[in-house]
């Protein structure tokens, strides 16, 4: 998958590679526990001659190596990303595998097609260099390698090339999803048709995975069972989220900031004190974005996150303009950028609102909340 939400973003950060940052989700530690659980029941089924602590070890070892090729499936995503002009946030593994944030959709086809199917080529490389290595150090197929290396290189080549083969399944969001939809895209030229078509297509194959893995549950798979259905949940909601996400996208297509800001925007003092404008403006309005005036002019912006940062006792001896973020260190935007770039600006940097500043300085105020109203009125009039 290319693309992640806020609930999937790293807990635990790992570094740095080719400038993407990779990082851990705390629900990556429930799947690495129980894949080298399992690879050691495999290991003592199929090496009874094993020590226990050769077993885990290899256990352990083949596990982290597995995560390794997730990261370099994500990677591969992430460099085409890149290639192509999109800029990539970060690379998070969690429960489910591996999420490349993208922080801008595909602008074409050929980007959609090249992003989606470079991660199962990726996955099936590494996995025929694994076999290939295994078969050199003397592996034998179909029998289970005796030696631990080569039973390490096995599993890792098979494991490599059925993620391959998963992610090839033509719904959306994975990877097989993406390339029918870049297909799609490029024979008819409508990116809404194509986006339509590959999520309708994923959710139909999210229910048969819900349905299969609760039949295999209730005929006595057990987790196996559930792990199969909760899969398919887990895709059923991606690909209504990615065709909401596509419907929002389309509905403001040419829309621009200036259609949509709002001019009336609340201002305070720079001379204020934090105590005073506490309980007389932000308590009793409930605004949390002001617009800090100094001598008649726009100067910075204060929000609750800047008065928390001052201990409370603090509060009547400080003024906004000591704790405010001045205008031209804050993130604008102006009132020419298309309303969806204005939207990725908010979501990449975790903001409510941005300033509107023209050539003559502060314009106007855009919000999420600008925008669902408009997304709302739009919808009302089937615009």
């Amino acid at each position: 998958m290319d693309q992640g939400e806020k609930a999937m973003r790293a807990q635990i950060k790992l570094g740095r590679i080719f400038g993407v940052e990779i990082g851990l989700h705390y629900s990556w530690f429930i799947i690495a526990l129980l894949i080298t659980f399992s690879l050691a029941g495999q290991f003592q089924e199929n090496n009874p001659g094993w020590s226990d602590g050769l077993r885990w070890g290899i256990s352990i070892v083949t596990a982290v190596l597995f995560f390794a090729a997730i990261v370099v499936h994500e990677l591969s995503h992430a460099m085409v990303a890149k290639f192509r002009g999109l800029p990539v946030r970060s690379i998070t593994l969690f429960a489910l595998g591996g999420v490349a944030q993208i922080e801008k959709e595909a602008a074409d086809a050929k980007t959609e097609f090249w992003m989606g199917i470079i991660g199962p080529i990726t996955s099936f490389v590494i996995g025929v260099v694994c076999l290939a290595i295994a078969v050199a150090l003397g592996w034998t197929p179909p029998e289970f390698p005796q030696q631990p290396l080569p039973a390490m290189l096995m599993w890792l080549g098979y494991i490599n090339i059925g993620l391959a083969i998963f992610n090839m399944i033509p719904g959306f969001p994975l990877d097989g999803g993406r390339v029918l939809r870049g297909a799609v895209w490029w024979i008819t030229g409508n990116a809404v048709r194509a986006t339509t078509i590959a999520a309708r297509i994923g959710q139909v194959i999210a229910f048969l995975m819900i349905i299969f893995g609760l039949l295999q549950f209730f005929r006595g798979a057990g987790f196996n069972g559930l792990w199969m259905a909760f899969i398919g949940w887990f895709l059923l909601s991606a690909s209504r989220e990615s065709y909401a996400q596509m419907v929002i996208t389309e509905g403001l297509r040419g829309l621009r900031v200036g259609d949509v800001m709002s001019r009336d925007f609340p201002v305070v003092d720079a001379n204020s004190n934090l105590q005073t404008f506490a309980e007389e403006h932000l308590t009793r309005t409930g605004r949390r974005f002001w617009v800090v005036m100094l001598n008649g002019q726009p100067e910075g912006i204060v929000t609750p996150h800047e008065i928390g940062t001052v201990p409370r006792n603090r509060w009547p001896y400080t003024t906004i303009a000591d704790v405010m973020r001045p205008l031209d260190a804050t993130r604008t935007v102006n009132p020419n950028t298309p309303v969806t770039e204005a939207l990725e600006v908010m979501a990449r940097q975790d903001l409510n609102q941005l300033p509107v500043v023209n050539e003559k300085g502060l314009a106007g105020l855009i919000s999420r909340a600008h925008i669902l109203q408009v997304i709302q009125t739009r919808a009302e009039l089937h615009l």
